[in-house]
């Protein structure tokens, strides 16, 4: 087992230490694969044999970049900002602002939640939402961090627990799919529907954080300058906004409005018919195309840098996916789950317990919980059924190990998200402001809840 061991040691050392993760994952697997006596093709083989495993989910997430970036040519996103900016500027007594104050926790946790399951832009709505708030956020002296610890809630707890959008293909294309595939050798299968209810209990987890974020840690004013923006927020294209003032309206016609919004539903519901985040975003991306949203000749602008915009983590999913076919071409998964039994001893509590910590460790490495599954899943798989956890346990494991840590990994988008918003004015650090705040208030609740729904499922 000390090719395995390695494998994940190597990988997750050259994480950390700023590496790629793709490159940390291909040079992870090759050091597995050579020290298992695989050889340089065999290792080779088994990597390029198992990359097919993550190309639906990459090129998914390359159409719903294309699909986000067209929707923002829209001026929709510009033109929800000017609208809650007139609303919190509208009164200014001390009973206006605090309803104020939780109207914007609520404004910016719906845009993080729809998100990832209505509207599946991920976190392309933040630099372009967030930045024109920043005055009114500085005004009401709201801490940055506790808007943080918001945006991660919706980004995170939402496809943990909604298989819809980015929650269909955490819950069922990565997860349930994985957790099948590496269970078939020992005759062990889920249904896609018991996915939801086994992560309810993680993600009631996280929900306690949020509040605690909100009415203790967080609840203070905190001081920041006005500073005005010259160039307001970038948007997801790369390009700079022209200056404008904040009290403008944005022009946005009625036609545009009307067809940014079936865009969107027929979207949604193409997705929920066909199951297919890849049909729906090339249905979405065409009804805004035709309705002139983009000029035809801008097309091949908007979709390849909308696809770019997402391409890292359809990359290192597609290496992840390489990464286990390594781990089980060298044949000693069962001797590691053998030696782990035998050390843990007969102990559920201790083994769910390094389980989730082990995945704490390797999302914070990577970065992301979509490319963790394929890792964890080839050894928790056999590992679960070893100790005897029940199939809704399995799932609160392996789901719950690969969330843990993408809330408070620096290298995370639900946490690099948050920060390109709300730095844009240079008073918002991204590890003390973002990250260690997301760590404290998510991963810990997460480590707790997830070890009491493998206990208690």
């Amino acid at each position: 087992m000390f090719a395995i061991l390695t494998a994940i040691a190597v990988m997750f050392g050259l994480s950390l230490a700023r590496v790629p993760v793709v490159f940390a994952l291909v040079i992870g697997a090759m050091s597995g694969g050579l020290l298992a006596g695989l050889g340089l093709q065999g290792t080779l083989d088994a990597f390029n044999n198992g990359l097919g495993g993550g190309a639906k989910i990459a090129l998914a997430y390359g159409i719903l970049g294309a699909f986000a970036l067209a929707l923002a040519r829209s001026g929709l996103p510009d033109l929800l900002a000017y609208k809650l900016i007139k609303v919190l500027k509208g009164d200014n007594t001390v009973k206006a602002q605090s309803r104020v104050k939780y109207l914007i926790f609520a404004t910016v946790a719906i845009a993080a939640v729809f998100s990832q399951n209505v509207i599946p832009v991920h976190i392309a709505f933040i630099p372009v939402l967030i930045p024109p708030l920043l005055s009114v956020f500085n005004h009401l002296q709201l801490d940055r961090r506790l808007i943080a610890c918001v945006l991660t809630f919706g980004l995170v707890a939402t496809y943990m627990l909604i298989p819809v959008g980015f929650g269909a293909i955490f819950l069922n294309d990565i997860l349930g799919q994985n957790i099948n595939n590496f269970g078939q050798a020992y005759g062990f299968q889920i249904s896609y529907d018991m996915i939801p209810s086994a992560m309810a209990i993680p993600v009631a987890g996280m929900f306690l954080g949020l509040l605690v974020a909100i009415f203790f840690t967080y609840r203070r004013p905190r001081v920041y300058h006005q500073v005005h923006l010259d160039t307001p927020a970038q948007t997801i294209s790369g390009e700079m906004k022209a200056n404008q003032n904040v009290d403008d309206a944005p022009q946005v016609a009625k036609f545009t409005m009307i067809m940014a919004a079936i865009a969107v539903v027929v979207t949604l519901a193409v997705q929920l018919y066909s199951d297919s985040m890849i049909l729906a975003g090339l249905v979405g991306v065409a009804i805004l195309s035709c309705a002139g949203i983009f000029k035809w000749k801008e097309a091949d602008d908007v979709i390849i840098t909308g696809m770019r915009m997402m391409a890292l983590v359809g990359f290192i999913m597609i290496a992840a996916q390489g990464f286990a076919a390594v781990i089980e071409a060298t044949g000693q998964v069962p001797t590691l789950v053998e030696a782990s039994v035998q050390w843990i001893g007969n102990s559920q509590g201790l083994a769910a317990f390094l389980m989730l910590l082990i995945g704490l460790l390797i999302t914070l490495g990577i970065g992301s919980s979509f490319s963790t599954v394929p890792i964890l899943a080839i050894i928790y798989v056999p590992l679960c059924i070893q100790f005897g956890f029940s199939p809704a346990a399995t799932i609160a494991i392996i789901g719950t190990a690969a969330a843990l840590g993408d809330a408070g990994s620096p290298a995370s988008d639900s946490t690099l998200g948050p920060t390109s918003g709300l730095n844009m004015d240079g008073q918002h650090d991204h590890m003390k402001d973002s990250v260690i705040p997301t760590f404290i208030h998510y991963n810990i609740p997460l480590l707790i809840f997830g070890w009491i729904a493998a206990m208690v499922l």
